[in-house]
């Protein structure tokens, strides 16, 4: 998750399951797209899906074959402890619960 209008430094790279540029904003986010990608149960990939009434992004939102979504959020290791990511990780798990997503997931970094 990140701030909507977040400025940081990117990645840009076209993916075949995606109408939009991938814009990657940390390393985590940059290798997970490759993995969803090669999927072949996921059809469609959207990149940092901003959730309404929230100043926030999740990271992947994706559409399977079967129709059902699947939402990750991309972080890294250092940072799951953290009160303010907690807090946040939890705002994005209900935001989708409440639409329906039941595979709803965290993609941390290797150590």
């Amino acid at each position: 998750m990140r701030k909507k209008n977040y400025k940081g430094r990117c990645e840009k790279k076209s993916i075949l399951k995606s109408n939009e540029i991938f814009k990657g904003y940390d390393a985590v986010q940059c290798a997970y797209v490759d993995v969803l990608s090669a999927r072949d149960d996921i059809v469609e990939i959207r990149c940092n899906v901003p959730l309404d009434d929230m100043d926030y992004t999740s990271d992947f939102l994706c559409f399977k074959a079967s129709g059902e979504m699947l939402v990750r959020e991309c972080l890294y290791r250092k940072m799951i402890t953290k009160p303010m990511t907690i807090k946040l990780l939890e705002a994005s798990r209900q935001y989708w619960l409440r639409r329906g997503v039941k595979d709803w997931g965290i993609v941390v970094n290797e150590e």
